[in-house]
C-alpha cells in the first residue's frame, strides 16, 4: 500500500463542527470506567448508543512550506486511504475520515468482541498562492500527505532581501 493515491474531490462547503465538549467527555470516560467495574468480565451490555460516544481526537498534523509548496501531513495510524476523503471548497481543504476497529479474543469456551468507531474532520485556510488544480495526496504507512503546489505567479513574486550589518 505504499504511497497510494488518494482522490481529491470538490464539493459543498464544509459544515463547521462544533468543539467537543471536555466535561461531557470526562463524564462518558467516568461512566465507562465504573461500568467495567461493575460488571464480572470486564466488559458491559450497555445499549449500543453509549458505545458510540467514543471522541476520537483530531489526528496531529503537520504543515510544511517550501519554495515549491505546502505539504499537509496528517497522522492516520490504523487507518487506510478508502477510510479517507478530502475536498477542496473555495479557500479550505477538509480531511475527513471514520476510524473503526473491531477486536475479538477467545479463552476456553467464551468469545470476547468488541467493536468501536469514531470519525473526524480537519480543516486548513488555504493561501491564495496555492494552485488549487494541481493538489495531490498519497497515503503511505498510517500519515496522508496532501502536497498543495504554488501557482507559477506566486514562485516568481518571490524576493529576496540583502540584510546588512547595522552601523
Amino acid at each position: 500500500m505504499a504511497n497510494a493515491p488518494v482522490e481529491v474531490k470538490k464539493g459543498p462547503k464544509p459544515v463547521a463542527r462544533a468543539p467537543v465538549d471536555p466535561w461531557r467527555a470526562l463524564r462518558s470516560e467516568m461512566d465507562r470506567l465504573f461500568e467495567r467495574f461493575a460488571t464480572p468480565f470486564g466488559f458491559s451490555m450497555a445499549a449500543p448508543a453509549a458505545w458510540n460516544e467514543d471522541i476520537v481526537p483530531d489526528p496531529a498534523a503537520e504543515v510544511v512550506e517550501d519554495k515549491d509548496a505546502f505539504r499537509v501531513a496528517l497522522e492516520l495510524p490504523g487507518m487506510a486511504e478508502k477510510d479517507v476523503e478530502i475536498a477542496i471548497e473555495g479557500d479550505m481543504l477538509t480531511v475527513r475520515g471514520e476510524k473503526k476497529r473491531e477486536s475479538e479474543r477467545k479463552e476456553g469456551d467464551e468469545v470476547y468482541s468488541e467493536r468501536s468507531w469514531g470519525m473526524f474532520q480537519r480543516s486548513f485556510l488555504l493561501p491564495e498562492t496555492v494552485d488549487r488544480e494541481k493538489v495531490e495526496a498519497s497515503f503511505a504507512k498510517g500519515v496522508l500527505t496532501v502536497v498543495l503546489p504554488k501557482s507559477q505567479k506566486a514562485r516568481e513574486a518571490v524576493r529576496k532581501i540583502e540584510v546588512k550589518a547595522a552601523a
